[in-house]
């Protein structure tokens, strides 16, 4: 750490060329950072397909057997562990879907969805065509769903019927229903079969994603898209304001991510298993469940929730129940202070 910090105190610019390599690229930058306040630009003249650094790359490297998540579901005997090669062709699958519904370069989808795997397969997946992700929290309401989707003219959707929240069945899809009756540029949704509770449906709109994903063939021909594309919109909580979109482009938001979660958090992929506290919603999510880990070939848990009423056996069964070796554990605040009112709650024995 102490090395690295040198080198990029010395050229922060040189060091985050550097850094830039950690990436594949169809054609290598020969810039680093072009500033004209307020706006920067990163790697401008390169290259590159976001979702082919995620899972392809490994696959030809023969990485393909590795274990990219281990999913800690709900219900007993639902967890699964995914490889590599298996992920590569679930977003194989997932992207020639997407293109069915008509989804190009350049298109925003939102994707509302629980902490299962699809829901990173959904990232993957519309970054692999070029399109932009928005990512948005499945506790929020119709309201703020709709605010989003309107703010950042999203033509897709995916989601789910609904949601596991402490074990009881919470239903997503009623929440989406209701966003897009103010929301007419909507053309697609797409539903992933979770809790196989009641929906509505609406013909010609909504779409069974093991209808129609689980149909399409499992390979994917990408394309490689500009350094500063578009790839994701991060929305602000809107706490205090209205909710403001935050752009990430693809060749700086995929270095940023690659390069602070190998330094910063030491990561041994060949060895270590992450499991990152947070929801896959969260900028924290995007960079250290998904993006961060993927690119680094590393193996991540992903959990199912990260509610306080059931953190305690989230926290035995990622580091005392599974095989999973030594697992590596990052939190955010909101994760500790549960943990730590768990730890109050508990008998002595169980702490």
């Amino acid at each position: 750490m102490k090395s690295s910090r040198s080198k990029r105190n010395a050229d922060p610019l040189a060091y985050w060329r550097t850094q830039a390599d950690r990436l594949i690229w169809t054609k290598a930058p020969t810039k680093t950072l072009e500033w004209d306040l307020p706006i920067a630009k990163w790697f401008s003249d390169g290259m590159l397909n976001a979702s082919y650094n995620c899972d392809d790359r490994h696959v030809e490297a023969g990485k393909g057997d590795k274990v990219a998540y281990h999913w800690t579901a709900d219900a007993e005997g639902e967890s699964r562990t995914i490889t590599y090669a298996e992920l590569q062709k679930m977003v194989a699958k997932a992207a020639n879907a997407l293109s069915e519904l008509g989804v190009k370069s350049g298109d925003r989808v939102a994707a509302y969805m629980p902490m299962i795997p699809e829901a990173v397969v959904t990232m993957l997946d519309i970054v692999r065509l070029g399109s932009v992700h928005s990512v948005i929290f499945a506790g929020f309401s119709a309201e703020s769903l709709s605010s989003r989707i309107l703010d950042s003219d999203c033509q897709i959707v995916v989601t789910a019927d609904g949601a596991f929240r402490r074990g009881v069945a919470s239903p997503l899809k009623p929440a989406v229903d209701e966003a897009l009756k103010s929301c007419p540029n909507v053309r697609s949704v797409l539903v992933v079969r979770r809790t196989r509770g009641d929906v509505e449906w609406t013909e010609g709109r909504d779409h069974w994603w093991h209808d129609l994903v689980d149909s399409q063939k499992d390979t994917h021909a990408h394309e490689s898209f500009d350094a500063e594309h578009t790839m994701l919109i991060m929305y602000t909580s809107g706490t205090t304001a209205k909710p403001k979109g935050i752009f990430h482009t693809t060749g700086g938001c995929l270095t940023q991510a690659a390069t602070t979660y190998y330094n910063i958090f030491d990561i041994k992929p060949d060895t270590d298993v992450c499991w990152r506290a947070a929801d896959i919603r969260w900028i924290t999510g995007h960079s250290y469940i998904v993006y961060g880990p993927l690119i680094n070939g590393a193996t991540t848990v992903l959990p199912k929730t990260r509610s306080g009423k059931i953190m305690r056996p989230l926290l035995r069964d990622v580091t005392e129940n599974r095989p999973l070796g030594d697992v590596t554990t990052l939190m955010d605040p909101t994760v500790v202070n549960s943990i730590g009112a768990l730890m109050t709650e508990s008998s002595a024995d169980e702490e």
